[in-house]
């Protein structure tokens, strides 16, 4: 059987390797990702670290994925509407649920176990099952009678990156092609190809590859920015007076709303036209920073107290951070200031991608009408607290 050899940029990889019947990724840190593909879809993953790898020659137990024993008996069909999203706790992965459910699909929600459950999920009608990326022996049992899953998961601050965004995310897609998973949408960064000094975009980069190279039936969708995020990052800053963050880069987003991403990803996960296929959603408009904030203050009807961080700052920050092995993790996340610096446009025109999922583009919000939604809503609740106040002040 003949094989090809791929050779891949990754920031913490120095070898890739690809071929039909073996798969090995060697990193600098003593990572190693094995596994063996074979005709009939039995795939057995072998996972190794340098926690796993004692020093010395010490060898501890690896973990070993086997779907030999997994498949369903006959006459159990798997229905089509049965989902698992990764990540359903985040900004996204909770519309991408709420979507999912108002369209009649049977939704499962991998949570890592928690102090506070996610019990929002369940009052929604969602099944909740714990699991952990970084755990990969906990992955398979969740993906039992699963037809596709939804990978909107990324790591939290204060984790490494590459732990759940790459160590994890590789032992979730091997999990996935060892259990028959049927359909894997994943959703990436705009651009993470052309940033290779960015190590989350790099591995974003490297994820997709492998997806693709796992032989699994996928759809990648990368994303700009979400509308969300600027409620907290500019919106009520500048309605309690506190000060705001911003940089003088020039760099520009074109921000989506989550419903609508939620909204286009159903309908590209129902077309067979997208399958195999890359896409990438922006908002109609790309926004520098100080565009944001001048946006938010007319709507506000105050001005802002913005604090300007040079990009200089947090690019001599990022450097600062790299010369301690505990602050690496900090560097990673710094490495984003390259980009601030690079005049990049994150936005792409969106005018095939519409066509092709049968969307009109006035059906996409805006910017400008998602704050104006955000601020009309808060200063009418404003008003109304401060009424009933006074009113309350009188009876006193």
């Amino acid at each position: 059987m003949a094989s090809t050899t791929i050779q891949a940029r990754f920031s913490y990889t120095q070898l890739l390797e690809v071929n039909r019947n073996s798969y090995q990724i060697t990193t600098a840190n003593s990572l190693t990702w094995s596994r063996a593909v074979s005709p009939d879809r039995l795939l057995s993953a072998v996972y190794h670290s340098s926690q796993l790898i004692g020093v010395g020659g010490g060898v501890k137990p690896v973990i070993t994925c086997n779907a030999g024993a997994a498949n369903l008996a006959p006459g159990t069909p798997i229905r089509a509407t049965s989902i698992m999203v990764i990540g359903a706790t985040g900004t996204l992965g909770r519309q991408v649920v709420r979507r999912a459910l108002d369209e009649g699909y049977d939704v499962r929600c991998l949570v890592r176990p928690r102090p506070a459950p996610a019990d929002f999920l369940r009052d929604w009608g969602a099944t909740v099952v714990n699991g952990d990326l970084t755990k990969p022996e906990t992955i398979p049992a969740t993906l039992v009678g699963v037809h596709t899953i939804i990978d909107c998961a990324t790591g939290r601050p204060e984790e490494p990156i590459k732990t759940v965004d790459w160590e994890g995310k590789v032992a979730l897609i091997q999990c996935a092609k060892a259990m028959g998973i049927q359909k894997y949408v994943f959703f990436s960064i705009h651009n993470c190809d052309k940033h290779p000094e960015v190590p989350l975009m790099e591995i974003k980069y490297c994820t997709e590859k492998f997806l693709k190279d796992s032989g699994i039936n996928h759809v990648v969708i990368r994303l700009c920015g979400f509308m969300q995020g600027l409620i907290g990052q500019y919106a009520v800053p500048i309605l309690e007076e506190k000060s705001v963050w911003g940089t003088d880069a020039p760099t520009r987003i074109a921000y989506m709303d989550t419903q609508d991403i939620a909204r286009l990803t159903f309908i590209a996960l129902r077309s067979e036209k997208v399958n195999g296929k890359l896409l990438t959603f922006a908002g109609p408009r790309a926004w520098t920073t100080q565009e944001v904030i001048t946006l938010c203050e007319r709507l506000a009807g105050q001005d802002a107290n913005v604090t300007t961080v040079p990009v200089s700052v947090l690019k001599f920050t990022k450097q600062l951070t790299r010369c301690f092995e505990w602050t690496n993790d900090v560097a990673d996340r710094l490495a984003f200031s390259e980009i601030l610096t690079s005049d990049t446009v994150f936005s792409v025109p969106m005018n095939e991608t519409y066509q092709l999922l049968g969307v009109d583009q006035k059906d996409i919000i805006t910017l400008e009408k998602y704050l104006q939604d955000y601020f009309t809503n808060i200063l009418k609740k404003l008003k109304d607290l401060k009424a009933q106040s006074k009113q309350s002040d009188f009876y006193i």
